[in-house]
């Protein structure tokens, strides 16, 4: 069926009107047939918007009186194909669509009201109904479509503060018809017309809305029920899972701090674990498989799927979930949460896993599908050793065994290998508890077969090489999943009995397996598969040697037999002649051979087996290979012999005819051939830290050598993937320091490509921070950062420009800059100073780079709201502790954004001011600092509360307080000028307080700058009025500074003098700032002036007159409770700059009092983790008083907030809700609205004030008027003419005022006779003009029926007008200026017309009532 809508739409109404009797009612049917069977068909929002059209344009012939109980057979009332129709439109994407759907609707309430005929007249067969009308209940089910179409009318709004108030309706909706289907059985209304408002809700552009949404249906009661619970849960499966999925809902609520559950989070899994409970048991099962389904269906991001895992976790323990379950779950682990944050992934593992515990049905799966589900959680995400879901599976599994364990025998495959390992470990840890002594003996029958097959495995000729490789890989992955190896426990911590167990068990084996994988790695493998093979053995042979380490019998045989065997044949093979056809055996050999070199040179640099004679022998001759001169030396005189040797592709030819081996040695080659050449260097790094060059290369040729090598290292960054560079910068981290000042070109060239590898694996976390730390390491090691411009220019800019390149990725990559600073900060400062002169010559360097540290003090990304989210999500995970396994799994390192300032500040702690070096930084820094404050000040970017420059300004002067006791005296003496200077700038609240304090300190401790700061007062103190109150803030605590001062009395005279000037300021807060300090300085000179005092006598009566004043502020309202709360204000109040002077009260208490965001907050349990931290009794970590941290935010300058909650506030926004009935009959389908029957829906009061504005001409002032003409019920506007609303000036002030408030449009020179019409109704026309005989607006009374006409912005009101006036109104004025704005005039004369009707009214008919 293929129409063009419109015009088939407007044929068939052209055709009906032809039409009449039973001809009319056939094509009718065969009309709406074909529309219900086309959208049944194709149910698509398309064919939804088109059927629609037709229906709306024939709605006056099939909605018409009696068709219900006539022989019609697609009455559309009576057809549930037509009502599915209307509700797909009212949750329509397009709003043309939602109001055609809801006319439909509206109409057929209406007729069926109007027939007060029953209907479906006849009980329905087996076809749900979704739409009754019952006559005899007509009333209620009047009232509940009016609300209905109320709230889908009003969501038309999009803007929460409109839609909020009606959410009351959609509650009563719901009442309606639970007690509607509690009392018929057979409910008049059916849920899903309750769903189609919440829908319309999620489809929502306004997240806000969306969300408002989303939160109404998980406060839903009726849930609780079963039968809406089976209504409501292919909803909730469906559309309500799609907008979960919507990351901004689980952003942080008003009042929740960092590392709260978002408020969306916790609802969850309160309404999952009441929806599940509610739902009859039979149907549970297939909800919950079709929400994990809904989870594979679509790409969900990390923080939706974690909190729905955590809600789901929290279900109650029910079996519910079969194979199909366990199927979905890991579905959801290998592909949903793939490209998720690493610890976000491992925490919704762990809930996932948690709640599969809780909900499998055992008897419905294996143990063997348990085990295979457990092999998508990963051990370093979640699933680790002895964390607390570890525990709980190894509990769970208590509790459900009954099927044998006795597979165990059977040797796994490579893709079982783990899940048999995994399992012999829950099963020994299952019965940990119960077995106690026994445990041991467990464990031993658990891994007989594997221990019998690897006593085997070197003598026994016969012994399949499947099986013994196999048998390895159990071993290694039994190893790996076990934890921690007993010998590197730390002492103190407790001993893993299960691991020591398996150790002694394997301990006996050592001989054989070491024996076996020697003799593989000894000229046995040859073939292309041998490349993962020999990969396995190297792996085995590494854990071996890590756990017999404190072995000597075994360390020293691997030490002075083993290894060197096997580096001397690794050598062997490496030097053979190159074969003019390389075949694979050869090739596979030369891999094989480097990997093991690298296998030991990585275990003697970890210490693991020491620099024995024979092993320093051989790693000679290693050294002496890699440096030896090659066949193509004389060529290329800037290569070494044998760096970057890399495996020739070899020849297939005949001999490998299995198209499988091609078709893998085409696909592995580039990987095994660039590992080749990372084992290289992996060999390299080791033996030029430990070695050196060789001993045969020329004391003369050294430097040409290295020269070499590393050109040779820079070429191997070209060759080698990025993911395999960081041997290669380690080796540059030893070669590079020694070129720079002979070979500043390649060493530039070196640092530029490695920086250039480095950002570009910044999307890959796994490898990215290792070379991130492999490449600061080396290309800023101190002899790097120890070169001055003049030595090496070209490497000091770079490192510089790196550096910025560094700071500028850490905006968007958390942690970047913190692995640069943590690194300098040790490097210019250890914790292990060794020598003075040595830790002197390492801190110099630092004098080049204080722009580092620097940057560090004010560092702090400004994220997105999507980061920031993330970022909170993090913290609420870690705050969980072990109760969440993925923060014992996860070694992450710490990315933390607060990082870098607070390992700064840790540095600047460590300082010593009577180190020359130490005191010349810190003097340096504190000017750097000031610099970024006045460039802030001067510049003319927006400086609004928390914004970038807000927080840059505070974190200056927060490290500026704390360097102060640290700094010269003499050095002081030239920072007072600029602390003043910054006093007089308009700073935020938080900046201004650190200043005042710094100020105050600054006093105590150099009472010799007073009559500088006395000077201030006398200073540009007309420019702001931020800056008085800053030097009058000082002032409130003089009683700290006095108690330094030589001339106290003086002092005091000359405090008192600047004060009482101040007190009679025209500035409301100037004054009160200055009686409060006056309050405090009489306080301390009072006592000299009763006593007689010289110069206190004359003052006393002025003072005291003016403090009276203050205090009788108690009957004038604001200026009292300001008053008030300025004394109770934490820095005037509980705040001592001397007691409190500490690194929380500067870094966490300030900041959350003076209202800076949460982010901003650096908690003292930051510092405390940093060992490097130095804390000193002048410079305590944490504030001594209590007092500041029991005060709650907030600046006495902010209006009064109250202590309304949520639900309070909302009810103080006007609630605009749509009328329901428009006179349906005489509307266009497009349903045009009536303003004032929306407005009196909501039992608003009117006036008969009339308001003209048709002189006026600026869209804004008209909005502006709107807005208040609504607010004050006027019954209507007037206005020139109506395309005023569609302009986004007006619509800008007006805030959908027009939609309740009547318009209408007189043309300028249509007045007269539109003021003619009005006179004759009985209006008093009313002017507002300045006349001869005007009448004071204060003294006039308004007529009830009285019309303003409003005179233009500029000419005001034609002569030939003012002659019809009955009355001129003038507003009484004081100022010189004398004419307001025509909005503001206009809003004055209205609110007095309402004060004198409608409040006067009002207060009558309350008065009446009660």
């Amino acid at each position: 069926m293929h129409w063009c809508p419109k015009s088939q739409s407007g044929f068939s109404v052209t055709l009906l009107t032809c039409c009449s009797g039973v001809r009319l009612e056939s094509s009718l049917d065969l009309i709406l047939g074909d529309l219900c069977s086309w959208h049944t068909t194709d149910r698509t929002p398309v064919v939804t918007e088109r059927a629609l059209l037709c229906l709306t344009a024939l709605s006056d012939h099939l909605l018409k009186p009696h068709r219900v109980s006539s022989s019609s057979s697609c009455e559309p009332r009576l057809s549930r194909m037509f009502w599915t129709m209307v509700q797909d439109g009212l949750t329509h994407r397009d709003s043309v669509s939602r109001k055609r759907a809801l006319y439909l609707l509206k109409k057929c309430v209406a007729l069926s009201e109007e027939e007060g005929v029953d209907c479906p007249v006849s009980p329905p067969g087996e076809e749900e109904v979704l739409f009754r009308w019952a006559a005899n209940r007509s009333k209620l089910l009047r009232e509940f479509w009016e609300d209905y179409a109320l709230v889908m009318e009003t969501l038309e709004e999009n803007q929460v503060h409109v839609v909020r108030p009606v959410l009351n309706r959609i509650d009563t909706l719901i009442q309606t018809t639970v007690n509607d289907s509690q009392a018929s059985g057979q409910g008049l209304f059916h849920p899903s017309w309750l769903l189609c408002v919440y829908q319309r809700m999620f489809h929502s552009e306004n997240k806000s809305l969306m969300r408002e949404g989303v939160c109404h249906l998980l406060e839903l009661q009726v849930l609780q029920q079963p039968d809406f619970a089976v209504a409501f849960s292919q909803f909730i499966v469906g559309p309500f899972m799609d907008v979960l999925s919507e990351t901004s809902l689980f952003q942080r609520s008003v009042g929740q701090s960092v590392g709260d559950c978002p408020e969306l989070g916790v609802k969850l899994q309160v309404f999952m674990a009441t929806f599940f409970s509610s739902l009859p048991p039979e149907h549970r099962g297939h909800v919950l498989l079709q929400m994990i389904q809904q989870l594979c269906s679509k790409h969900w991001c990390a923080v939706p799927l974690l909190f729905l895992s955590q809600a789901l976790s929290k279900l109650p323990s029910s079996p519910l979930l079969g194979i199909d379950g366990l199927t979905a779950l890991r579905e959801v682990l290998r592909c949903t949460m793939i490209t998720h944050q690493v610890l976000l992934r491992g925490a919704a593992q762990c809930f996932l896993l948690n709640g599969a515990l809780c909900l499998m049905d055992v008897s419905a799966v294996t143990l063997d599908d348990v085990f295979s589900f457990l092999m998508d959680f990963r051990a370093d995400e979640s699933l680790c050793r002895g964390t607390q879901i570890w525990n709980q599976l190894c509990a769970w599994l208590l509790d459900n065994e009954g099927t044998s364990t006795g597979h165990t025998e059977r040797l796994p495959d490579p893709k079982d290998a783990e899940k048999l390992a995994r399992a012999i470990l829950l099963c020994v840890d299952m019965e940990r508890d119960q077995l106690g002594a026994e445990k041991s003996n467990t464990l031993e029958s658990l891994l007989s077969p594997l221990l019998d097959t690897l006593s085997r495995v070197s003598t026994n000729i016969y012994l399949p090489l499947r099986k013994s490789d196999k048998s390895l890989q159990l071993v290694l992955r039994l190893f790996q999943l076990g934890g921690i190896p007993s010998c590197q426990h730390t002492v103190g911590e407790p001993v893993d009995n299960v691991m020591v167990t398996m150790e002694r068990l394997i301990f006996k084996l050592v001989d054989p397996i070491q024996e076996f994988i020697l003799r593989r790695l000894f000229g046995e493998l040859q073939e292309l598969f041998d490349v993962e093979r020999a990969e396995l053995y190297l792996c085995v042979l590494r854990q071996l040697v890590v756990m017999y380490s404190s072995a000597p019998q075994h360390r020293n045989k691997i030490q002075q037999t083993y290894f060197p065997k096997l580096i001397k044949h690794s050598l062997n093979v490496l030097q053979e002649p190159s074969q003019q056809i390389h075949s694979v055996g050869n090739q596979v050999a030369r891999a094989v051979a480097m990997a093991s070199l690298a296998t030991v040179c990585s275990l003697v640099e970890q210490g693991v087996i020491g620099m024995q004679s024979e092993t320093i022998s051989v790693l000679k001759s290693l050294n002496d290979y890699f440096y030896s001169p090659g066949p193509s030396a004389s060529q290329s005189p800037s290569s070494v012999g044998n760096f970057n040797k890399r495996l020739q592709r070899p020849q297939t030819g005949d001999s490998l005819s299995d198209v499988g081996v091609q078709d893998r040695l085409l696909k592995d080659w580039g990987r095994i051939a660039a590992s080749f050449m990372r084992d290289q260097w992996i060999c390299l790094s080791f033996l030029i830290k430990s070695l050196g060059v060789p001993e045969s290369v020329e004391i003369s040729r050294v430097s040409e050598t290295l020269k070499a090598a590393l050109g040779c290292s820079v070429e191997a960054l070209s060759l080698l993937p990025s993911d395999l560079v960081l041997p290669v910068l380690t080796f540059m981290e030893t070669v590079l320091p020694e070129l720079l000042l002979s070979e500043e070109v390649l060493c530039v060239e070196a640092v530029t490509l490695s920086w250039e590898l480095v950002q570009g694996l910044s999307t890959n976390a796994h490898d990215f921070w290792l070379a991130l730390k492999g490449f600061i390491s080396m290309a800023f090691h101190h002899k790097l950062l120890e070169l001055t411009d003049s030595q090496a220019p070209t490497v000091v800019a770079t490192l510089k420009q790196i550096a910025t390149e560094l700071m500028e990725l850490s905006q968007s990559k958390s942690g970047v800059f913190g692995v640069l600073l943590q690194h300098c900060c040790e490097m210019w400062l250890p914790t292990d100073r060794g020598s003075s002169d040595r830790a002197d010559t390492l801190f110099s360097s630092v004098f080049s780079h204080v722009s580092i540290l620097s940057e560090a003090c004010v560092y702090g990304p400004v994220f997105r709201r999507d980061q920031r989210l993330i970022q909170d999500v993090q913290t609420y995970v870690e705050q969980l502790g072990e109760e969440c396994a993925a923060n014992v799994a996860v070694t992450s390192d710490n990315k933390d954004d607060q990082l870098p300032r607070t390992c700064v500040l840790a540095f600047l702690s460590r300082l010593d001011s009577s180190n020359l070096q130490h005191q010349r930084l810190m003097e340096e820094l504190v000017m750097d600092l000031l610099k970024k404050d006045t460039d802030i000040s001067k510049s003319k970017v927006r400086y609004y509360s928390n914004s970038l420059q807000h927080r840059i300004k505070n974190r200056v002067w927060q490290t500026l307080l704390l360097l102060l006791p640290r700094l010269r005296e003499e050095f002081v003496a030239t920072l007072v000028k600029r602390v003043f200077e910054a006093g007089f700038c308009s700073n935020q609240a938080s900046v201004k307080y650190l200043i005042e304090w710094m100020m105050i300190l600054i006093l105590v401790q150099y009472p010799q700058h007073m009559d500088s700061f006395w000077t201030c007062f006398s200073m540009d103190h007309e420019k702001t009025k931020t800056s008085s109150c800053t030097f009058l803030s000082v002032l409130v605590h003089f009683n700290v500074i006095i108690s330094n001062l030589k001339d106290e009395a003086v002092q005091l005279r000359t405090a008192l003098d600047i004060i009482l000037q101040w007190c009679f300021n025209h500035n409301f807060s100037v004054r009160l700032y200055a009686l409060l300090a006056l309050k405090r300085v009489w306080s301390l000179a009072e006592v000299r002036a009763e006593e007689g005092a010289e110069g206190f006598g004359g003052l006393s009566t002025v003072i005291k007159a003016c403090l009276n004043q203050a205090e009788a502020m108690q009957s004038t309202g604001n200026a009292n409770k300001n008053w008030i709360r300025i004394q109770e204000h934490f820095f005037f109040g509980a705040f001592h700059p001397i007691r409190d002077y500490s690194v929380e009260t500067i870094f966490y208490t300030f900041p959350s009092l003076s209202e800076l965001a949460d982010d901003e907050w650096i908690p003292p349990w930051k510092f405390e983790k940093l060992s490097c931290f130095s804390e000193s009794p002048s410079f305590p970590l944490r504030n001594p008083a209590p007092d500041l941290n029991q005060l709650q935010p907030g600046d006495w300058i902010q209006q009064d907030k109250g202590e309304q909650s949520k639900e309070d506030r909302w009810t103080e926004v006007q609630k605009k809700i749509t009328p329901w009935r428009l006179g349906i009959n005489e509307q266009e389908p497009e349903l045009q609205l009536v303003p004032q029957q929306r407005a009196a829906r909501l039992g608003k009061l009117h006036g008969a004030l009339l308001v003209v504005a048709s002189l006026i001409d600026k869209p804004t002032n008209l909005g502006g008027l709107c807005r208040t003409c609504e607010i004050f019920g006027a019954s209507a506007l007037v206005l020139d003419s109506l395309r005023h609303v569609s302009d986004k000036s007006f619509q800008s002030l007006s805030v959908s005022s027009e939609l309740w408030l009547p318009l209408l449009e007189v043309k300028p020179m249509e007045l007269t006779d539109f003021l003619q019409v009005k006179k004759s109704e009985g209006y008093c026309i009313v002017g507002v003009e300045q006349t001869a005989n005007s009448q004071s607006l204060q003294d006039y009374k308004f007529p009830e029926k009285t019309l303003l006409l409003l005179g233009n912005e500029r000419e005001g009101i034609p002569a030939n007008l003012l002659q019809m006036f009955d009355v001129c109104v003038e507003i009484p004025q004081q100022g010189v200026i004398r004419s307001l704005n025509v909005h503001v005039s206009a809003a004055l004369l209205i609110w007095e017309y309402t004060r004198q009707h409608l409040t006067s009214g009002s207060s009558e008919v309350n008065s009446k009532c009660s």
